[in-house]
């Protein structure tokens, strides 16, 4: 799971999303997401790890961990490649095996 930064070219509209998903080991995009406005799917046009904010890692210690997502905002599961139309959405599962 990675963090990834879109742009609609057809609306104008960019986006950051949490729910990227990419082969493992790379920055490989695995599922695509939807532009709320005009329902096209997109391919982020960047990619990065998910790091705390405090020391700068992917997997850390730091007794509270600050990262640039917002935890309480809610998964849109119909704008998600991966859970679309599926039982289970991405933030409710961590396997992928769960959501096919």
């Amino acid at each position: 799971q990675k963090y990834g930064y879109y742009h609609c070219k057809a609306c104008n509209i960019r986006w950051e999303s949490a729910y990227v998903w990419c082969v493992q080991g790379t920055n490989k995009v695995y599922f695509r997401q939807f532009c709320r406005t005009c329902q096209k799917s997109y391919n982020p046009y960047r990619v990065e790890d998910i790091t705390c904010q405090r020391c700068k890692q992917t997997r850390c210690t730091c007794p509270v961990k600050m990262r640039h997502v917002d935890p309480k905002r809610p998964h849109r599961q119909d704008l998600c490649g991966r859970c679309k139309g599926k039982r289970l959405s991405c933030d409710s599962t961590f396997s992928f095996k769960y959501i096919i």
